[in-house]
């Protein structure tokens, strides 16, 4: 699997760091960065819940 993000439709939320945060995280400037861009398939449930979280809909998820 590997987590899409759409740099212009994202907002610095948050909503997935709050999920995931092994995996998302947003600097001082709200600029959200992806720590592990395919993460085990173990890690599903927790990734999708917070690709699903997003209320911009800027994160997918691939395979």
């Amino acid at each position: 699997m590997r987590i899409h993000v759409d740099r212009d439709t994202c907002e610095g939320l948050g909503m997935c760091e709050s999920m995931a945060h092994e995996f998302f995280e947003v600097d001082d400037d709200d600029v959200m960065h992806v720590l592990d861009e395919q993460p085990g398939e173990e890690h599903r449930p927790q990734v999708a819940a917070a690709v699903s979280s997003c209320p911009v809909l800027a994160l997918t998820l691939e395979g």
